[in-house]
């Protein structure tokens, strides 16, 4: 896997919370490895920000030879490449189990040949690509036949260690204190610089840069609107009081060494209560204070796979969202394919509803009248629906492969009704899902359309209620000019083709891969804006496009804008509007 740019693409193969397979078009090149296409091999786990020194090494009697300085090596490579697929302790999530059992009876001389020339099943080319030399594959391959290196667990105390109030609620203002439109306010992750950027939407200035966790995944607004949580991958959860004249951080907290997901309570009498979050590792989630972070309750989630019902010591908490319809918070559990409706009247005396769906699971949205929950299942290819006022499962949809809608997107298909939409990873289409059991019974929770996109690599898929276009990037597509690029459909004509808008063109900046990721929409619907990724010391953009005329509006560049990735509108998110 060769890239010009090394460090955006070490970036950017982070940016995601799962690993994605590649894409064939007519115009790839050979891999140079039989039954495998170039872009499989692209086919990559996101690093794990665990310090090697967090894991404790464990040496195996019978396994080759690994000097102290030589494991330390190893653990870099393992948790920046390999964990993502293969998990924390090596026991399998989506790759394949790498333990001790399995690699000793294999061999050094197997597992250099493996490592080296990958596999058809998608597992990268790591040596012939020259991502690593050979003296690397050499110790991985001796490493591999060792007991996994344990991270630390990370429970209450230490949870407690990291938990700071910088601005206690009674010293904070009771009432908004500054002139900032924040219903149009977008949070804008800085990745590479551990910031995030507050930009007014109005006049398209950023009005505060925050120091946060690294590569913030999300934002996420508290009920109320007042208050805006992030959570870094490296599991830092910074809380930002927007009323005051200058938005800050009010509190800080660590969950684990790995996350993703935060969340606040919604239903009403439990607005801006509790906040929760959870973890990749380790695999837990955590209800905390809405308003401080205090940690309240740890809860685990290892157990077994809703499909062979074996036990998985690693199943990792994507996506949660708040329930509408009652005081529970939805837990995706990735490697089980759980989904958990976490009632929280009552936090000493929890009370959960496990639901089984497919394994994998990653993120999601609400439908339209935000009573059911669409989320990926993505290494399974399926679409789970819950139904958030009964609490069972409403339907299993077979999409394309590797589905990431991020929220999604919901519209009125001409033919079809209400849909929802979501683009993928590993392959061009767009499948659309209907949501209208009542008006539209023979489409819900069924596929009702495939469109055909740009290609593989989709990321985020777009729309508004106010609009009639829907957008779809092409982030992760190994052509420049499809991950330059976006989609847009005429939603009243979806029949249409689809017209190819060039963003990064329309940025303006100098050399890069300049990846397009993730429309958004401003509060009234009438504009979009990407995010133009450049390299961590390339300069990079936001583009704001006119949605009705899909022509440019303007260029938001600031040198703060470090790799700008994910962006979250105050109004949108604070509303479930996608």
């Amino acid at each position: 896997m060769k890239y010009k740019h090394a460090a955006l693409a070490a970036g950017l193969l982070a940016a995601t919370a799962l690993s994605f397979t590649g894409f064939a078009r007519a115009e790839e090149k050979p891999s140079g490895h039989p039954g495998t296409p170039e872009t499989e091999m692209r086919y990559k786990g996101a690093p794990v920000p665990i310090k090697p020194e967090e894991a404790e090494t464990i040496v195996t009697p019978k396994a080759p030879a690994v000097s102290e300085a030589e494991f330390t090596r190893a653990k870099q490579i393992y948790f920046e490449r390999c964990a993502g697929c293969h998990g924390v302790l090596r026991k399998g999530a989506t790759g394949k189990p790498l333990t001790p059992d399995i690699t000793l009876k294999k061999g050094t001389d197997y597992l250099k040949v493996f490592i080296n020339y990958g596999s058809p099943a998608g597992m990268p080319n790591w040596g012939t690509s020259g991502v690593l030399s050979d003296q690397d594959v050499d110790l991985m391959a001796r490493f591999l036949q060792h007991e996994p290196p344990q991270p630390p667990e990370f429970g209450m105390k230490d949870m407690k260690a990291t938990w700071k109030v910088l601005v206690p609620p009674a010293e904070r203002p009771k009432q908004k204190m500054n002139n900032i439109n924040l219903d149009n306010v977008f949070s804008v992750t800085l990745r590479d610089a551990g910031q995030v950027a507050l930009i007014d939407g109005d006049s398209k200035k950023i009005v505060s840069v925050i120091d946060t966790g690294y590569a913030v995944h999300i934002s996420r607004l508290s009920s109320s609107g007042r208050y805006l949580y992030v959570i870094g991958r490296d599991a830092q959860i910074n809380l930002i009081d927007l009323w005051m004249k200058q938005p800050a951080n009010v509190a800080v907290i660590k969950i684990g060494l790995e996350a993703r997901s935060v969340e606040t309570s919604k239903y009403k009498g439990y607005e801006d209560k509790y906040a929760i979050a959870g973890s990749y590792w380790p695999p837990q989630y955590v209800v905390m204070k809405g308003d401080t972070l205090e940690p309240l309750k740890i809860v685990a989630t290892r157990g077994m796979t809703v499909d062979t019902q074996d036990y998985h010591p690693e199943p990792r908490v994507a996506s949660i969202v708040a329930s509408h319809f009652k005081p529970e918070f939805v837990v995706n559990v990735k490697e089980t394919g759980k989904i958990l409706m976490v009632n929280y009247t009552d936090i000493n005396n929890l009370t959960t509803t496990e639901i089984g769906a497919a394994r994998f699971l990653h993120d999601g949205g609400f439908d339209s009248t935000k009573r059911y929950f669409l989320v990926a299942a993505n290494q399974s290819n399926k679409i789970a629906v819950v139904d958030t006022r009964t609490d069972k499962l409403a339907g299993l949809v077979e999409v394309g492969k590797i589905p990431h809608p991020g929220r999604g997107a919901n519209f009125v298909d001409p033919k079809n009704g209400p849909v929802w939409a979501t683009g993928h990873l590993g392959d061009d289409s767009i499948a659309l899902i209907g949501t209208d059991p009542v008006k539209h019974p023979k489409g819900a929770w069924k596929m009702v359309r495939s469109l055909k996109g740009q290609g593989g690599g989709s990321l985020f898929i777009k729309t508004h209620p106010k609009s009639k276009n829907l957008w779809v990037d092409t982030a992760l597509n190994p052509s420049a000019e499809v991950s330059q690029s976006v989609a847009v459909y005429d939603i009243g004509n979806l029949d249409k083709p689809y017209q190819v808008v060039q963003v990064a063109e329309m940025a303006g900046l100098g050399e890069g891969p300049k990846r397009v990721v993730q429309p958004e929409y401003n509060n009234k619907g009438d504009e979009v804006w990407f995010s133009v990724w450049n390299g961590k010391t390339q300069e990079s953009a936001i583009v704001v496009l006119d949605d009705k005329t899909r022509k440019l509006k303007t260029v938001i560049k600031d040198k703060r804008l470090i790799t700008p990735t994910g962006k979250f509108n105050v109004h949108n998110t604070q509303h479930d509007v996608y």
